[in-house]
């Protein structure tokens, strides 16, 4: 039976990405925040990795942020075959 209730607050702009995502896969948040604490009891923790970013990543996410040194691809096969150059 379903009958707790989770509130949270979150800036709109993540809430309104997230279920733009969300919807292309067609999961309703309440979908996906079920998915996620069912995980969270299965493996006794969170479902993936938390670890603090050291200086070079977050410089290169602050670049990235600002839209410097963003280097785009028109397919995953041209971004691997830049790598090999």
């Amino acid at each position: 039976m379903k009958t707790a209730t989770i509130h949270a607050r979150i800036e709109p702009t993540v809430k309104n990405k997230a279920e733009g995502v969300l919807h292309n896969l067609g999961i309703t948040p309440t979908e996906a925040i079920r998915i996620f604490y069912r995980q969270i009891s299965l493996r006794n923790g969170l479902p993936f990795s938390v670890e603090v970013p050291n200086e070079c990543t977050k410089k290169t996410l602050e670049k990235s942020r600002k839209g410097e040194d963003v280097v785009e691809f028109s397919s995953v096969d041209d971004m691997f075959e830049s790598w090999e150059k």
